[in-house]
Protein backbone atom coordinates (compact mmCIF):
# COMPACT_ATOMS: atom_id res chain seq x y z
CA UNK A 1 0.00 0.00 0.00
CA UNK A 2 2.85 2.35 0.96
CA UNK A 3 4.56 1.53 -2.36
CA UNK A 4 1.40 2.46 -4.23
CA UNK A 5 1.08 5.75 -2.33
CA UNK A 6 4.74 6.58 -2.93
CA UNK A 7 4.33 5.81 -6.62
CA UNK A 8 1.26 8.06 -6.77
CA UNK A 9 3.15 10.90 -5.05
CA UNK A 10 6.01 10.47 -7.49
CA UNK A 11 3.64 10.68 -10.45
CA UNK A 12 2.07 13.83 -9.02
CA UNK A 13 5.51 15.34 -8.47
CA UNK A 14 6.56 14.57 -12.05
CA UNK A 15 3.26 16.01 -13.25
CA UNK A 16 3.84 19.22 -11.30
CA UNK A 17 7.36 19.53 -12.70
CA UNK A 18 6.09 19.08 -16.26
CA UNK A 19 3.22 21.49 -15.64
CA UNK A 20 5.55 24.12 -14.18
CA UNK A 21 7.99 23.64 -17.04
CA UNK A 22 5.20 24.16 -19.57
CA UNK A 23 4.14 27.32 -17.74
CA UNK A 24 7.71 28.62 -17.82
CA UNK A 25 8.00 27.82 -21.53
CA UNK A 26 4.64 29.48 -22.22
CA UNK A 27 5.62 32.62 -20.32
CA UNK A 28 8.97 32.70 -22.13
CA UNK A 29 7.20 32.44 -25.49
CA UNK A 30 4.81 35.25 -24.56
CA UNK A 31 7.73 37.45 -23.48
CA UNK A 32 9.63 36.65 -26.68
CA UNK A 33 6.58 37.43 -28.83
CA UNK A 34 6.03 40.69 -26.96
CA UNK A 35 9.69 41.62 -27.43
CA UNK A 36 9.49 40.92 -31.19
CA UNK A 37 6.27 42.92 -31.47
CA UNK A 38 7.76 45.80 -29.51
CA UNK A 39 10.92 45.78 -31.60
CA UNK A 40 8.91 45.87 -34.83
CA UNK A 41 6.75 48.71 -33.54
CA UNK A 42 9.87 50.66 -32.68
CA UNK A 43 11.32 50.00 -36.15
CA UNK A 44 8.08 51.25 -37.74
CA UNK A 45 8.25 54.31 -35.51
CA UNK A 46 11.82 55.01 -36.61
CA UNK A 47 10.70 54.67 -40.25
CA UNK A 48 7.87 57.15 -39.65
CA UNK A 49 10.29 59.63 -38.08
CA UNK A 50 12.57 59.39 -41.13
CA UNK A 51 9.60 59.87 -43.48
CA UNK A 52 8.40 62.92 -41.57
CA UNK A 53 11.90 64.41 -41.64
CA UNK A 54 12.17 64.07 -45.41
CA UNK A 55 8.63 65.38 -45.91
CA UNK A 56 9.80 68.77 -44.62
CA UNK A 57 11.63 69.19 -47.94
CA UNK A 58 8.42 69.29 -49.99
CA UNK A 59 5.45 71.61 -50.09
CA UNK A 60 2.31 69.90 -51.31
CA UNK A 61 -0.30 71.65 -53.41
CA UNK A 62 -3.64 72.75 -52.00
CA UNK A 63 -5.40 70.16 -54.14
CA UNK A 64 -4.57 67.13 -56.28
CA UNK A 65 -4.08 69.29 -59.37
CA UNK A 66 -1.17 71.26 -57.90
CA UNK A 67 2.30 69.75 -58.22
CA UNK A 68 4.53 69.33 -55.16
CA UNK A 69 7.32 71.89 -54.75
CA UNK A 70 10.59 70.24 -53.75
CA UNK A 71 13.64 71.66 -51.96
CA UNK A 72 16.23 69.87 -54.08
CA UNK A 73 19.22 71.56 -52.47
CA UNK A 74 18.09 70.41 -49.03
CA UNK A 75 17.53 66.82 -50.18
CA UNK A 76 20.85 66.66 -52.03
CA UNK A 77 22.67 67.87 -48.93
CA UNK A 78 21.41 64.72 -47.19
CA UNK A 79 21.95 62.37 -50.12
CA UNK A 80 23.00 63.33 -53.67
CA UNK A 81 21.43 60.12 -55.05
CA UNK A 82 17.94 61.66 -54.90
CA UNK A 83 16.42 61.74 -58.40
CA UNK A 84 12.76 62.59 -57.90
CA UNK A 85 9.74 63.01 -55.67
CA UNK A 86 6.64 60.79 -55.86
CA UNK A 87 3.24 61.86 -54.56
CA UNK A 88 -0.21 60.32 -54.86
CA UNK A 89 -2.64 62.91 -53.43
CA UNK A 90 -4.96 61.77 -50.62
CA UNK A 91 -2.69 58.80 -49.81
CA UNK A 92 0.42 58.29 -47.68
CA UNK A 93 2.54 58.08 -50.83
CA UNK A 94 4.69 61.20 -50.53
CA UNK A 95 8.36 60.25 -50.77
CA UNK A 96 11.67 61.26 -52.30
CA UNK A 97 12.98 58.78 -54.86
CA UNK A 98 16.61 57.64 -54.89
CA UNK A 99 18.74 55.64 -57.31
CA UNK A 100 21.72 53.48 -56.39
CA UNK A 101 23.91 51.19 -58.48
CA UNK A 102 22.53 48.22 -56.50
CA UNK A 103 18.76 47.71 -56.33
CA UNK A 104 19.15 45.96 -52.98
CA UNK A 105 20.62 48.99 -51.21
CA UNK A 106 17.54 51.14 -50.59
CA UNK A 107 15.47 48.14 -49.52
CA UNK A 108 17.15 48.50 -46.13
CA UNK A 109 18.88 51.89 -46.08
CA UNK A 110 17.62 55.37 -45.30
CA UNK A 111 18.67 58.50 -47.14
CA UNK A 112 21.36 59.17 -44.51
CA UNK A 113 22.87 55.68 -44.89
CA UNK A 114 21.40 54.18 -41.72
CA UNK A 115 19.51 50.89 -41.90
CA UNK A 116 15.75 50.62 -41.42
CA UNK A 117 12.79 48.31 -41.92
CA UNK A 118 11.48 50.20 -44.93
CA UNK A 119 14.52 51.79 -46.55
CA UNK A 120 13.59 54.35 -49.19
CA UNK A 121 11.52 54.51 -52.35
CA UNK A 122 13.95 54.09 -55.26
CA UNK A 123 14.21 53.98 -59.02
CA UNK A 124 15.57 50.92 -60.82
CA UNK A 125 19.35 51.04 -61.12
CA UNK A 126 19.18 50.38 -64.88
CA UNK A 127 16.74 53.19 -65.59
CA UNK A 128 17.93 56.49 -67.03
CA UNK A 129 17.93 59.15 -64.30
CA UNK A 130 15.97 61.06 -63.25
CA UNK A 131 13.14 58.94 -64.68
CA UNK A 132 10.50 59.32 -67.40
CA UNK A 133 13.30 59.22 -69.99
CA UNK A 134 13.03 55.55 -70.97
CA UNK A 135 9.77 54.09 -72.28
CA UNK A 136 9.44 52.36 -68.90
CA UNK A 137 10.49 53.88 -65.57
CA UNK A 138 10.24 51.61 -62.51
CA UNK A 139 10.02 52.88 -58.93
CA UNK A 140 10.08 50.42 -56.02
CA UNK A 141 8.69 50.72 -52.51
CA UNK A 142 7.94 48.32 -49.66
CA UNK A 143 4.40 47.18 -48.86
CA UNK A 144 4.66 47.78 -45.11
CA UNK A 145 2.05 46.10 -42.94
CA UNK A 146 1.50 49.27 -40.89
CA UNK A 147 0.03 50.93 -44.00
CA UNK A 148 3.08 53.00 -44.93
CA UNK A 149 5.04 53.37 -48.15
CA UNK A 150 3.40 51.46 -51.09
CA UNK A 151 0.68 49.63 -49.15
CA UNK A 152 -1.98 51.84 -50.74
CA UNK A 153 -0.52 51.13 -54.16
CA UNK A 154 -1.06 47.41 -53.54
CA UNK A 155 -4.63 48.16 -52.39
CA UNK A 156 -5.44 49.49 -55.85
CA UNK A 157 -6.04 45.91 -56.93
CA UNK A 158 -9.64 46.69 -55.94
CA UNK A 159 -11.36 48.50 -58.81
CA UNK A 160 -13.18 51.01 -56.58
CA UNK A 161 -9.89 52.09 -54.97
CA UNK A 162 -8.15 52.14 -58.35
CA UNK A 163 -10.88 54.43 -59.70
CA UNK A 164 -10.48 56.83 -56.78
CA UNK A 165 -6.89 57.71 -57.78
CA UNK A 166 -6.84 60.11 -60.70
CA UNK A 167 -3.44 61.76 -60.18
CA UNK A 168 0.12 60.57 -59.58
CA UNK A 169 2.82 63.24 -59.41
CA UNK A 170 6.41 62.50 -60.31
CA UNK A 171 8.62 65.53 -59.83
CA UNK A 172 12.27 65.82 -60.86
CA UNK A 173 14.64 68.75 -60.61
CA UNK A 174 14.04 69.60 -64.27
CA UNK A 175 10.49 68.43 -65.02
CA UNK A 176 7.03 67.79 -63.60
CA UNK A 177 4.98 64.76 -64.65
CA UNK A 178 1.28 64.52 -63.91
CA UNK A 179 0.22 60.91 -64.42
CA UNK A 180 -2.77 58.68 -63.83
CA UNK A 181 -3.13 54.93 -63.22
CA UNK A 182 -3.53 52.88 -66.40
CA UNK A 183 -3.68 49.31 -65.07
CA UNK A 184 -2.43 47.06 -62.27
CA UNK A 185 -1.29 43.47 -62.54
CA UNK A 186 0.28 40.76 -60.40
CA UNK A 187 3.48 38.90 -61.19
CA UNK A 188 6.31 37.05 -59.48
CA UNK A 189 9.72 38.25 -58.28
CA UNK A 190 11.29 36.05 -60.97
CA UNK A 191 9.50 37.84 -63.83
CA UNK A 192 12.39 39.54 -65.63
CA UNK A 193 10.07 41.00 -68.28
CA UNK A 194 9.02 43.71 -65.81
CA UNK A 195 12.50 45.22 -66.12
CA UNK A 196 12.65 45.92 -69.85
CA UNK A 197 13.59 49.50 -70.67
CA UNK A 198 14.28 49.48 -74.42
CA UNK A 199 12.06 47.98 -77.13
CA UNK A 200 13.59 48.91 -80.47
CA UNK A 201 10.31 49.88 -82.14
CA UNK A 202 6.99 51.42 -81.14
CA UNK A 203 5.30 48.19 -82.21
CA UNK A 204 7.39 46.16 -79.77
CA UNK A 205 6.66 48.65 -77.00
CA UNK A 206 2.91 48.57 -77.55
CA UNK A 207 2.89 44.79 -77.79
CA UNK A 208 4.74 44.66 -74.47
CA UNK A 209 2.19 46.90 -72.76
CA UNK A 210 -0.72 45.01 -74.30
CA UNK A 211 0.75 41.79 -72.95
CA UNK A 212 0.89 43.23 -69.45
CA UNK A 213 -2.62 44.65 -69.82
CA UNK A 214 -3.90 41.15 -70.58
CA UNK A 215 -2.97 40.22 -67.00
CA UNK A 216 -4.56 43.30 -65.46
CA UNK A 217 -6.46 42.94 -62.19
CA UNK A 218 -7.73 46.53 -62.33
CA UNK A 219 -7.59 48.96 -65.24
CA UNK A 220 -8.96 51.99 -67.04
CA UNK A 221 -11.73 51.10 -69.46
CA UNK A 222 -9.85 52.85 -72.29
CA UNK A 223 -6.42 51.40 -71.50
CA UNK A 224 -6.18 49.70 -74.91
CA UNK A 225 -6.62 53.00 -76.75
CA UNK A 226 -4.15 54.83 -74.52
CA UNK A 227 -1.47 52.18 -75.08
CA UNK A 228 -1.68 52.79 -78.83
CA UNK A 229 -0.57 56.42 -78.30
CA UNK A 230 1.54 56.59 -75.14
CA UNK A 231 5.32 56.99 -75.23
CA UNK A 232 6.17 56.53 -71.54
CA UNK A 233 4.87 54.71 -68.51
CA UNK A 234 5.81 54.88 -64.83
CA UNK A 235 5.52 51.56 -62.99
CA UNK A 236 5.19 51.52 -59.20
CA UNK A 237 6.38 48.13 -58.01
CA UNK A 238 5.73 46.61 -54.59
CA UNK A 239 5.16 43.30 -52.79
CA UNK A 240 1.90 41.46 -52.34
CA UNK A 241 1.11 38.44 -50.19
CA UNK A 242 -0.88 36.35 -52.66
CA UNK A 243 0.08 32.73 -53.29
CA UNK A 244 1.64 32.27 -56.70
CA UNK A 245 2.48 35.94 -57.15
CA UNK A 246 4.40 38.14 -54.70
CA UNK A 247 4.64 41.32 -56.79
CA UNK A 248 2.13 44.07 -57.66
CA UNK A 249 2.86 46.42 -60.56
CA UNK A 250 0.86 49.65 -61.02
CA UNK A 251 1.42 51.11 -64.49
CA UNK A 252 0.78 54.85 -64.81
CA UNK A 253 0.69 57.05 -67.93
CA UNK A 254 1.27 60.80 -68.31
CA UNK A 255 -2.07 62.59 -68.46
CA UNK A 256 -0.98 64.53 -71.52
CA UNK A 257 -0.43 61.27 -73.42
CA UNK A 258 -3.75 59.87 -72.21
CA UNK A 259 -5.53 63.00 -73.46
CA UNK A 260 -3.90 62.62 -76.87
CA UNK A 261 -5.07 59.03 -77.01
CA UNK A 262 -8.61 60.00 -76.08
CA UNK A 263 -8.61 62.65 -78.80
CA UNK A 264 -7.26 60.23 -81.38
CA UNK A 265 -9.97 57.66 -80.62
CA UNK A 266 -12.88 60.12 -80.65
Amino acid sequence: MRKKAAHSRKKRSVGRIISNALIVVGVALIIAAAAIWGRNQWRYHEQDVETEKLATYVKLGDDSHAAPVVDWAGLKAINPEVVGWLEIPATVVNYPVYQHSDNEYYLTHNADGSTSIGGQVFMDSEGTAPGMVDPVTIIYGHHLRNGAMFKQVADMDKQDLFDQVDTVWYETETATYELEPLFLYYTTPEDTTVRIFEFGTDENYRAYLQGKLASAVTRRSDADQIIQQCQHVLTLSTCNYYDGYGRTELVCVPKAEAVLASGASS
